[in-house]
């Protein structure tokens, strides 16, 4: 397992916002994930623009380093060693994500982590931690059966139907995915993972390679970026709001998620921007098709109180 030095140690935490480094006590442990995933948003931008990053602990520590960020195995990666270097007992295990209107699975196309805060002479006391999810829980997770919120959604720990004696936490209705399979079984090394990071990295069919999506999450609440696409989720529900500008879309990318692209040129970020607004057009198209199929006439979505409504219930 990769050990950080000293100088990675207090670089990585300046790059979360903790100025001070402690004891691997609880309340240090929840501060840490707070701070990560407020400032580390999830990204796939890599990905989509042809220039994905590796997922060993050195590359993704450096990633993050640089002002970058990164998707499940790069960022639960470094977080693991982030911890593990702070003297934290961190584990690693075998996950899947389960997508909407599929079946649960383990398949190892998820990093799960947890961490025993016991010490040697105390039973077990385990967390879920996971830095690396799109809708992430915002704090660390008691590895015990029950319902967490965490303002505005609410998560479940439950028995895993896949894996005997592992574990489940089953995500909010209003979420991108049902939940996430978690084997019980300890994984020594990123190994396992590598040919999955390589199928979404360059495989045909990975769910990354066409898609721009990035995702936020704060205290009350979270953002994703998909597309041209801005959601906002709170207390009060969804607030969606269409990009339409380049300096706009860069303008949210970087106040509202951290990400101000610094491995692109300026050429680069053009083209990042043609592709994400042509395929929103086209995207567009089939909406309207759509909504129009549903009985919306074309005139009433170019003006009027139910163009708004019918576009907001398209998006």
């Amino acid at each position: 397992m990769y050990q950080m030095t000293k100088e990675e140690l207090a670089a990585y935490l300046r790059r979360i916002g903790i100025s001070d480094m402690h004891e691997p006590t609880k309340d240090y442990l929840f501060a840490l994930h707070k701070a990560h995933v407020e400032t580390l948003a999830w990204q796939c931008i890599d990905i989509f623009a042809g220039k994905p990053a590796g997922m060993d602990a050195e590359e993704s520590i450096r990633l993050i380093l640089e002002g970058r960020s990164g998707y499940c195995f790069q960022l639960n990666g470094a977080f693991s060693s982030l911890l593990r270097s702070l003297g934290y007992n961190v584990s690693m295990h075998r996950a899947g994500v389960q997508p909407l209107g599929a079946e649960p699975r383990i398949n190892s196309f998820h990093l799960g982590l947890t961490v025993n805060l016991a010490g040697a002479d105390q039973e077990e006391d385990r967390w879920i931690v996971d830095v690396g999810l799109g809708d992430m829980p915002y704090e660390p997770l008691p590895l015990r059966f029950g319902t967490y919120e965490h303002a505005p959604l609410r998560y479940k720990v439950m028995e895993s139907g896949v894996a005997a004696n592992g574990w489940r936490l089953e995500h909010d209705p209003l979420a991108n995915y049902a939940g996430v399979d978690f084997a019980p079984d300890i994984v020594e090394s990123l190994e396992e993972f590598k040919p999955k990071h390589a199928y979404y990295s360059h495989h045909a069919e990975s769910p990354w390679i066409n898609l721009f999506l990035i995702r936020h999450r704060h205290a009350t609440g979270s953002n994703e970026l998909r597309g041209c696409v801005w959601s906002k989720r709170d207390q009060d529900g969804v607030h969606k709001t269409e990009l339409q500008t380049k300096s706009q879309w860069l303008a949210v990318l970087g106040d509202v998620f951290g990400e101000h692209l610094v491995a692109y040129s300026d050429l680069e970020k053009d083209e990042l921007w043609k592709r994400v607004s042509h395929a929103h057009e086209e995207w567009k198209k089939q909406r309207r098709k759509t909504c129009e199929r549903r009985g919306y006439s074309r005139a009433s979505l170019r003006t009027g109180p139910r163009a708004s409504q019918a576009w907001n219930a398209s998006l």
